[in-house]
């Protein structure tokens, strides 16, 4: 089973003033892999609260993921690359790059996605854009290859093979 936890970052969605529709669908879809949401938390965009939370759910050792959405663009107030980098021990630049890829399918828009993906200690952090659209484009991407990713994060020394 894996554990998880999503972290949205939105300075309206703290507010009150929109939905958090993007972390409903990380749920939904992150359950299909046999996943349960431990935690969730909405955040303000404000870089130092974010490396926070990641730092502390990371550290805590009874999360295997965790999965952000939001803060990912070039508007002023999009820090979670910057939040998340600060953090990590390790990065894990070909998932953000199929992200990018995938949408690049879809729009343009996706080559200003700044998102990332790494590993600090035993889990795996991945940000994801803010859109609900763009969350389940981006997420499914990522799916099948989650498992087995977390997997060898927590030490398992068995042959990846091809699939």
């Amino acid at each position: 089973m894996i554990h998880a936890a999503i972290v949205t970052l939105s300075d309206k969605g703290f507010r009150g003033e929109r939905e958090d529709e993007s972390g409903k669908i990380i749920r939904e879809l992150i359950t299909g892999i046999g996943a349960v949401v431990d935690h969730y938390e909405l955040l303000p965009d404000e870089q130092t609260g974010i490396s926070a939370a990641l730092k502390r759910l990371s550290d805590s050792g009874s999360i295997d993921l965790i999965i952000t959405t939001g803060g990912t663009g070039v508007a002023p107030r999009d820090v979670t690359p910057e939040a998340t980098r600060a953090v990590l021990d390790r990065e894990l630049p070909g998932m953000a790059e199929a992200m990018r890829a995938e949408s690049l399918r879809k729009t343009p828009r996706a080559m200003i996605s700044r998102a990332v993906a790494g590993i600090r200690k035993q889990t795996l952090i991945v940000n994801l854009p803010g859109s609900p659209k763009a969350v389940r484009e981006n997420l499914a991407v990522l799916l099948p290859a989650l498992p087995h990713a977390i997997e060898k994060i927590k030490g398992d020394t068995g042959d990846c093979g091809s699939s």
